[in-house]
């Protein structure tokens, strides 16, 4: 008996692990997702974007104190995109939950990413794709991933 409840705190106390996706697999899925191309934006741009952003951790947030934090492998803001549950008055131009940003499922992150992308402000949303990707070759992004 006392194992049994030895058993079951530990699998209460087990922390949720989040994806941490290699380069290739999320070149793979990004593609798979119609991110090649996308607003004129091509696939390695995109890795490059979410490897500097947040080194592919889909749990990955960022709070800068205030009403802005930034969720998931995109690091998407509150501020604009999605709806944290602090500020409900702000913008939610993805019509999303930010836990949805947390998945290891990237598909409502990618579905949110290519609204960003779309936006006025498009890529340059991102600070990390403009100093590491904008003007530079991305190309070792996706080298040897066969996609």
């Amino acid at each position: 008996m006392k194992a049994l409840l030895s058993l079951g705190f530990l699998l209460l106390s087990v922390n949720v692990q989040a994806k941490v996706f290699e380069r290739c697999e999320i070149a793979k899925v990004m593609k798979t997702q119609g991110l090649d191309g996308f607003a004129g934006i091509s696939l390695a741009h995109w890795v490059c974007m979410a490897q500097h952003e947040s080194h592919l951790n889909t749990l990955l947030t960022k709070s800068f104190g205030g009403r802005d934090t930034v969720y998931g492998i995109f690091q998407i803001t509150s501020e604009y995109w999605c709806d944290d549950g602090k500020m409900p008055k702000l913008p939610n131009h993805c019509g999303m939950p930010c836990s949805a940003l947390l998945q290891d499922d990237i598909t409502q992150a990618i579905q949110c990413a290519k609204t960003v992308a779309k936006s006025a402000q498009g890529m340059k949303a991102w600070s990390s794709w403009t100093r590491h990707c904008q003007h530079e070759d991305v190309s070792e992004y996706i080298k040897n991933c066969g996609v």
